[in-house]
């Protein structure tokens, strides 16, 4: 039995028994995108895939360091959970068509869970998110590409140098590099082996600009089990790296000597009968809906930016002639843009959004995305003239910049009514102050910090475990 095509708690009892399983490890994606987890007993996971089971709230009560938050003390029944409530246990569900084998961990496999709170969870964003596509009569097709930058540390070492003066796996700037990947092919292999039984396949996988940075696609699939690859593809290839002695990061930005690491989405609509909506009649054109959704994207995601850019290193990314954009133009084929529109055959002609960093939490990435682009299509926003040549030294009015920081960009969000509309009150309130809470933690220290743009503190808080 292909592990990939278990349905629910009887198939997974037939699979286990046949590879002799008695662990299984059970994750959940918390707010920051960190897939917090432990390893259960086939009894008592046979159990929860039949009737879900009970997770320390807290997960979603922390910050990505563990450290608590304290989010609106003068009014506590507005937070969802804290010393007030005790932490209780929070109802999950097991998602049992997400289970996987890990290739270095015989017969334990890992399975992706989902708060049942349907109002919070980042994954069940993203389901919620799909079903108003749905009932436009949409549904979505989309991959993740991620640029993540590799050094021969150790967890311990990189925290014994305060981050400071790290061996990078390789040196020199060597972008899509044959003479790299073939020194180091046995590593590349192991990753595209990895990804390939995780069933989170590469379409490619090659060396970016910087010393020992690299940059992989993962292979198209429909939007909920894209994000669920690129959740999984994030953990792992860190897992992979630290166990050859290695440490990756996907912090949006580490060093100011070296471009930021993107995690850019590529997306497009199907109708329900599996028509591609994004592909053109002639060359000439862009479908209407297509335009539409351009103009959603454009309208929209400096609003939702936080979604995209949820830490305040995320911001030290996003700046002139750096390969990342700084407003929400878009054009064909430019990747100086926010929105570059990728031409091609029905199957191929597609939207990459290219605001987000590696650090995003895909699933909330995703949703600002689809939720833009929806939102275009129901209210028929056209979007600006594209940009032909350098989109960086144009004038654009405010409402078409990326944020300057965490601070504004969480206050836009808040402020939000389209983010309200599309994914809850409750949602936007906690989300929104948890990043409130970050950039809080963040200006807390900046006084006793150094005066480098990118700090010890963002280095430490964001390096290993984003």
């Amino acid at each position: 039995m292909n592990i990939r095509e278990l349905k629910n708690a009887n198939d997974f009892e037939v699979y286990l028994n046949s590879v002799n399983s008695q662990y299984i490890k059970v994750a959940i994606t918390d707010i920051d995108g960190v897939l917090r987890g432990k390893y259960m007993h086939r009894d008592k996971f046979l159990k929860a895939t039949a009737s879900g089971f009970g997770f320390c709230d807290v997960i979603f009560g922390w910050d990505s360091n563990d450290d608590l938050y304290e989010l609106r003390k003068k009014d506590e029944k507005k937070i969802f959970t804290g010393w007030h409530t005790g932490y209780p246990d929070a109802e999950v569900r097991i998602i049992p068509e997400s289970a996987r084998d890990i290739p270095f961990e015989k017969n334990t496999p890992i399975v992706l869970s989902e708060l049942s709170n349907e109002d919070l969870c980042p994954r069940t964003i993203l389901r919620n998110v799909l079903s108003k596509l749905q009932s436009l009569g949409y549904k979505s097709k989309s991959a993740f590409e991620y640029e993540f930058f590799l050094f021969k540390e150790s967890p311990s070492s990189i925290r014994e140098k305060e981050f400071k003066d790290l061996n990078n796996f390789t040196p020199g700037m060597y972008g899509y590099s044959v003479l790299r990947n073939s020194v180091h092919s046995d590593l590349y292999h192991q990753l595209l082996d990895m990804c390939m039984s995780m069933d989170m396949s590469l379409e490619g996988l090659h060396t970016e600009t910087g010393p020992g940075v690299l940059e992989a696609a993962i292979m198209v699939d429909a939007a909920l089990i894209a994000a669920d690859k690129a959740t999984l593809f994030k953990t792992f290839t860190k897992v992979l790296a630290q166990r050859n002695d290695l440490v990756a990061t996907f912090m949006a930005k580490w060093s100011e000597l070296y471009p930021g690491q993107s995690g850019h989405i590529h997306t497009s609509l199907l109708d329900l009968n599996d028509k591609a909506i994004f592909a053109s009649e002639s060359e000439d054109n862009l479908p209407e809906e297509m335009l539409f959704f351009i103009g959603g994207l454009q309208k929209y995601m400096r609003e939702f930016s936080v979604m995209y850019a949820p830490t305040v290193n995320s911001y030290t990314r996003l700046c002139p002639g750096a390969w990342a954009p700084i407003n929400m133009t878009w054009g064909i084929e430019n990747r100086t843009t926010a929105f570059r529109i990728i031409k091609g055959g029905p199957s191929s002609q597609r939207i990459e959004n290219r605001l987000g960093g590696a650090d995003a939490n895909p699933y909330l990435a995703l949703s600002a995305t689809l939720g833009a682009g929806l939102l275009g299509i129901e209210e028929r926003t056209l979007p600006s003239e594209p940009i032909v040549g350098g989109a960086y030294n144009i004038s654009v009015p405010r409402e078409q910049q990326v944020p300057r920081n965490l601070g504004e960009a969480s206050d836009l969000f808040y402020k939000s009514k389209a983010a309200r509309k599309l994914f809850g009150e409750l949602f936007v309130d906690h989300f929104s102050d948890t990043r409130n809470w970050e950039y809080t933690q963040y200006q807390r220290q900046r006084q006793l910090l150094e005066n480098d743009k990118i700090t010890t503190w963002e280095l430490s808080r964001y390096f290993e475990i984003i």
